[in-house]
């Protein structure tokens, strides 16, 4: 009798995903998350993404972004199939090249909703309440309410929104409490659902007429860069505030600085900007600017939630499954 030795599956290829060296990224998740060869690489810059993408055949490559994401870069390398950012803007990747090109595009669109919202009404009361000058003066030796500008009552303010999407509205959530009035400029956003916040919906002249401080949450599009400018500043009170999460190149930081200089904006709290590092700004050596790191999205909890969800949708495309979170030219 003769028997028929089984032969052995051949496995199929194991899919190959690179990752940033970005201390954003938790190679972790994706190692415990994907059936794939994972590696960690530098790709700080164009030169050395395209390297990495070559040296790995990599099917998948995950950033924090940092760079332009432009079709030069995706073109020839033909193995990519999927790109994931650990972000919620995607303002520095051509969606409609990676389209073009085959490339999925998946990120994380929601995750740190609560981190940014809190820490910008964190810069606007901080910026009210001048705390960061004081504690310097307090630390220096300086025991005085009087020592630093002329503060005043938030209650009764209007404070303008410039956006309204989740972000937005969690700020206008938050300030419920603090007996402000809220109005918002989007002209994406219908009146009703900025009501179910409280808010009221304005134009760009309704927001200059009405606002006492701005809070800036808009994404960087052609239509957005440079937006809020002097104009905006100009139509504040002396005591206004402008604080920025959203972009930094949605504010001109040239005309804020000139506002600052001639009074005309009180203080400005800034977690963005145009150029980041903000490396010799004088925005960032004034005592009446807040500035922060780019780190409103940071909680220990947000960094999980990013990671696990881009693995989630890196490992959907691998299976050819459309990503729960897929960007296309037509969603934007």
């Amino acid at each position: 009798m003769t028997t028929t030795k089984a032969v052995p599956a051949v496995p199929a290829t194991m899919p190959t995903v690179v990752l940033a060296d970005d201390p954003k990224l938790d190679s972790q998740v994706f190692r415990d998350r994907l059936a794939a060869d994972v590696s960690v690489a530098s790709l700080e810059t164009p030169e050395a993404f395209r390297a990495a993408v070559r040296e790995h055949r990599a099917d998948a490559v995950v950033t924090n972004g940092g760079f332009s994401v432009t079709r030069d870069l995706l073109d020839g390398l033909d193995t990519l199939t999927v790109y994931g950012q650990v972000s919620i803007g995607l303002d520095n990747v051509d969606i409609d090249a990676a389209d073009a090109l085959g490339i999925t595009v998946t990120h994380a669109p929601d995750y740190c909703v609560d981190e940014v919202a809190t820490h910008s009404l964190a810069l606007l009361l901080a910026c009210v309440r001048d705390v960061p000058a004081h504690d310097r003066r307090v630390r220096e030796g300086t025991w005085s309410e009087w020592a630093g500008p002329e503060l005043h009552r938030l209650v009764g303010d209007t404070v303008g929104l410039v956006s309204f999407g989740d972000i937005a509205r969690g700020v206008a959530d938050r300030l419920e409490g603090f007996g402000v009035d809220v109005i918002a400029y989007d002209p994406y956003v219908d009146a009703e659902a900025m009501r179910e916040h409280g808010v009221e919906k304005v134009d760009v002249e309704g927001l200059h007429d009405a606002a006492d401080h701005l809070s800036v949450h808009a994404p960087l599009t052609d239509a957005t860069r440079g937006l809020v400018d002097a104009t905006w500043f100009d139509a504040l009170p002396e005591r206004g505030v402008v604080v920025n999460t959203g972009r930094g190149g949605v504010v001109d930081e040239a005309a804020l600085l000139e506002a600052l200089d001639a009074g005309s904006v009180a203080a400005a709290g800034l977690d963005v900007f145009e150029t980041e590092p903000p490396e010799g700004s004088p925005l960032i050596e004034r005592d009446d600017v807040i500035a922060t790191p780019h780190m409103g999205w940071y909680s220990a909890e947000a960094r999980v939630e990013a990671n696990e969800t881009v693995a989630a949708d890196v490992e959907r495309a691998l299976a050819g499954e459309t990503p729960v979170h897929a960007v296309g030219s037509g969603d934007r």
